[in-house]
């Protein structure tokens, strides 16, 4: 029984202390602020006529204004390599004209500072061109022996097919003079490649005489002029287009077979820059 009544007694006090704190809050919750205008009256009185300052909490410190550094605009690599450049002409200017051992030390320094970046642009260079088959002309055309060899074999019989198909639509005009050096040594090389690849050819002599090579020959009656060529110089090859009724200029002066060959090939089947 006494146990009950302490704790009747416990729960009643907790249960007047629970009430009273209510009663405190809603007490408080009715308290009037002070209004806005007497803050900002009192915040005057100390603020401004005591001039108490940023130390009272009345003036917060205006912040600093960020100072930009300006960004100075970097040099481009022309202008690096236009003053590196003059230094060096201006340090081996100096080493010529008053060659004492400082002056010329210091233009061979620089000389090999540069040698060595030379150097390094030519490994990055290599080793660039081997990654990246797009830049490595090499595959178009080889320079080593093994490559340019199996290159050449492949494109002389590419040309020996066109060359064998050519007299379909082609033919040979073979302009040459009796007094003629060079022609002597061209004629052979024209009857030689035209028999061979079942070409006609027609020679023309220049100054009215005969080619032992040609026995059928006819002289000319400004047939060069018309076909637009240098009419002074002998010999002169040119191929007609048939189909398109329009001569193509091969060249003039000595070629080996080779070279008269290829140039045909070229001329025939290759576009200006596609083939260099």
């Amino acid at each position: 029984m006494q146990i009950q009544a302490v704790k009747k007694h416990s729960f009643q006090a907790l249960l007047a202390l629970t009430i009273a704190a209510s009663a405190t809050s809603a007490a408080l919750a009715q308290v009037p602020q002070p209004p806005t205008d007497t803050i900002e009256a009192r915040d005057a009185f100390y603020c401004e006529e005591r001039k108490l300052g940023y130390w009272f909490y009345c003036e917060k410190p205006k912040p600093e204004p960020e100072t930009q550094t300006p960004t100075l605009p970097s040099e481009s690599a022309v202008t690096r390599l236009d003053a590196i450049t003059a230094e060096l002409r201006e340090l081996k200017a100096r080493a010529i004209l008053e060659p004492s051992p400082a002056n010329v030390t210091a233009y061979i320094r620089l000389q090999r500072a540069q040698l060595d970046r030379a150097s390094l642009f030519s490994d990055v260079w290599q080793r660039a061109i081997w990654q990246d088959p797009g830049l490595d002309y090499t595959l178009q055309r080889p320079v080593s022996t093994l490559g340019k060899r199996q290159w050449q074999d492949a494109r002389t019989a590419e040309r020996n097919a066109v060359m064998a198909n050519l007299s379909k639509r082609y033919g040979l005009f073979y302009f040459f003079a009796q007094s003629c050096g060079a022609c002597n040594v061209m004629s052979p090389i024209v009857r030689s490649v035209t028999t061979n690849w079942g070409m006609t050819v027609r020679a023309i002599s220049t100054d009215g005489g005969p080619s032992a090579q040609f026995p059928d020959y006819i002289v000319e009656t400004n047939q060069r002029a018309k076909m637009g060529l240098e009419p002074r110089v002998t010999p002169a090859v040119v191929l007609w287009d048939a189909l398109k009724g329009r001569p193509i200029p091969i060249g003039y002066g000595v070629m080996s077979a080779d070279e008269l060959q290829d140039r045909i090939y070229l001329l025939t089947q290759k576009e200006a820059g596609h083939d260099y």
